[in-house]
């Protein structure tokens, strides 16, 4: 299992859960946990999915966090899912300069796609977060070469089409989820990495300072060399290369 989910060849499952970084950490947990309790039918789906009438007029704000970690009961498909939180938002929590700057991320995607939500009918939210975080790793690393299921060859920039793509052929239809997320992955993409290089540096999308403290607990370092960024570590440190996609 641990080979599987990308813990690495020989490498005992609890190493590879502890070595993961804190958010990717926590997510991959949230998410077995509550496949797990819905396989036991402690939970119903019907207590987790989005709904802005039950979060905002019944006060049942737990849907905030819930709509995000349901991907459903134990089974191929969770799997599949937990393979791409571990994967692809462990390469990009590891890359960023700190928790602060990826969980600032994790905060304007959830809080973007709970705003857009209700005008495409989305009650569950965790694929389409993926799928930000998906996007956003493949238009850092466009020159990663990637294997669909052995067979198709591609680099990084494609993966989210050619997830797209297998969607529209398994299921025979555009996948709205993935669409959302590759939306809203590019506006952090372009506004995070693209946009400053034209404005004088200027970064709308990095976090506040009190963000920073709040996670860091400590003074931000002064100066402009001290200020790294994870768009800028991305392009330094080549990511590891995915052998195979699933």
């Amino acid at each position: 299992m641990a080979a599987m989910l990308g813990g690495g060849d020989g490498m005992p499952l609890e190493q590879w859960f502890f070595e993961m970084p804190v958010c990717t950490r926590w997510w991959t947990t949230a998410t077995v946990i509550t496949g797990v309790l819905v396989q036991c039918h402690i939970l119903t789906p019907f207590q987790l999915f989005y709904s802005f009438r039950a979060v905002f007029h019944k006060q049942q704000y737990w849907r905030l966090l819930s709509t995000f970690i349901y991907f459903g009961p134990l089974s191929l498909n969770l799997l599949f899912h937990i393979f791409f939180i571990q994967r692809y938002a462990r390469m990009l929590e590891e890359s960023a300069a700190s928790v602060a700057h990826f969980s600032w991320l994790l905060a304007y995607a959830a809080t973007t796609l709970l705003a857009i939500a209700p005008l495409f009918n989305q009650a569950f939210l965790g694929t389409t977060l993926s799928s930000t975080l998906v996007y956003i790793w493949s238009r850092r690393n466009p020159d990663t070469r990637l294997s669909f299921l052995g067979v198709l060859q591609f680099k990084a920039p494609w993966l989210p089409w050619v997830l797209i793509a297998f969607n529209v052929v398994l299921h025979g239809h555009w996948p709205k989820d993935e669409l959302c997320g590759i939306a809203v992955g590019h506006v952090w993409y372009f506004f995070n990495d693209i946009y400053p290089s034209t404005h004088g540096g200027h970064r709308p999308m990095d976090p506040p300072q009190w963000w920073i403290r709040l996670f860091e607990r400590a003074a931000l370092p002064a100066g402009p060399d001290s200020d790294v960024h994870a768009a800028a570590i991305n392009r330094d440190v080549a990511a590891p290369a995915v052998a195979d996609v699933r």
